[in-house]
Parts: structure tokens; sequence; C-alpha cells
């Protein structure tokens, strides 16, 4: 029994691993395919789409993996035709959510996401019920160090709209337009970029108390788990 009960606990953090795995995997798909569909296949030219791929090598996915995250997101996948298709709904506490997608099959999408926010105690709503509510702005986040100040500065140069502080990184924001330049330019400083890609960003936050927050973060970990779920945005504080 004593080596069942060790095979057992083997087996269940080989699974919790795997799992984990997993979802390095698919943040970092849905990071190469978000690159890729706004900048271009060409890593060379689209520094977010670079970091992206350095990312997932990071976390040994295999190459094969990510020239297949490029080929979906540029449509360059024989025999496939996938379409992009945005969600709008409401979650728990009257959270406003907006789902990105890329399917095949809009249909079982469309009836995936109904079924996870209904499941969650939200709803689906129409085109335009809650878009107004976001806007599309270039995001990157960079740990605090002692760079900080020069990160500001850097950043202001070259078209940040907003820094935001928090305990442990930066969180700067810039006009679409402006991404590329200021995320080539925070590179040059010599900082670890945790984050960058150009998406959705909340015009006003709302406040819900606890218990709605981890319904709302069930929500949106369902909907994430779902393979043609590319990005999934919210306006909870």
């Amino acid at each position: 029994m004593a080596g069942h009960n060790k095979w057992s606990k083997v087996k269940h953090i080989k699974a919790k691993e795997d799992a984990k795995k997993g979802k390095l995997f698919t943040k970092a798909v849905r990071d190469i395919t978000t690159a890729a569909r706004a900048g271009g296949a060409d890593p060379d030219a689209n520094a977010s789409l670079r970091l992206a791929i350095e990312r997932a090598r990071a976390v040994s996915m295999p190459a094969e993996n990510i020239q297949r995250a490029i080929d979906k997101a540029t449509g360059n996948l024989k025999g496939v035709n996938y379409e992009e298709h945005t969600y709008e709904g409401y979650g728990p506490g009257g959270v406003a959510i907006m789902v990105e997608t890329m399917t095949d099959n809009k249909n079982r999408t469309v009836a995936n996401i109904r079924h996870a926010f209904s499941k969650a105690g939200g709803s689906l709503g129409t085109g335009g019920s809650v878009a107004w509510m976001f806007e599309k702005k270039g995001v990157i986040t960079v740990p605090r160090s002692e760079k900080d100040d020069e990160v500001m500065e850097v950043a202001l140069e070259h078209g940040a709209t907003d820094i935001q502080e928090y305990d442990e990184v930066l969180v700067i924001e810039s006009e679409p337009s402006d991404f590329d330049d200021l995320l080539q330019a925070i590179e040059k400083i010599g900082v670890p970029i945790l984050e960058s890609s150009v998406g959705l960003v909340a015009t006003n936050t709302i406040d819900v108390d606890d218990a709605t927050a981890k319904r709302v973060e069930k929500l949106i970990e369902t909907l994430e788990e779902d393979d043609d779920v590319q990005n999934v945005y919210h306006n909870m504080a």
C-alpha cells in the first residue's frame, strides 16, 4: 500500500504540473495569436510577436506549436477558415465583459460562451451593449526595479498615455499607433517585459464584493479555457 500511495502522489503531482504547463501553453498561444493578428507574422517587424515567441520558448513550447499559432492568426492554416467574432455580456454584479474569439465554427463558440455566462449567473448581450465601456490601448507590464524612473521617463517620451504604479509592477498604456515604438524603447532599457499587447481597457471600473468577484473570476477562467477564446476583458475593479 505504501508503494501505491507514493505512486498516487506522484501521479497527482504530475497531473498538477501538466495542468500548469497546459495553462502556460494556452496563454502563450493566445499572446502569439493576438500579436500576429495585430502586427503581422514577421517577428523582426513585430516587436510584440517577437516577445510573445520568446516567452513561449521560455516555457518550452515546441516550435511547431508556435508556428501553428502564427499560421492560425494570419489565416495560413490549409483547409481551415478561422473567423474573428467578439461577444459582449454582463457577468455577476453587472460586470461588463468582452470576449474576443477566433473560430472555425461560430455556432459552437457562441453556444459555449452563452452557456458560460448563464451558468455564472450572467447574460450574453447584443453587439454594442458593453463595448462603449472599453477602448483599445497598448498595454505593457514591467516589474518594479531601480530603473523605474528611467522606464517612466522613456515611456512618456515615446507615447505613453498612462502609467499605473502597483507594488510589484508598472503598467504602461499607449495609443495602439504608438505601441510598437514604445515597446522597443522600453526593451532597450533592459528591463524584462512581463506582458505586452494591444487590447481593450475599461474606461471605468465597477466595485463588487469578494463573493461576487470570485464568481466573476470563475466565469473569466471558464471562458479562457475555451479553445476558441483569444482574450477576455472586464471592467471589475
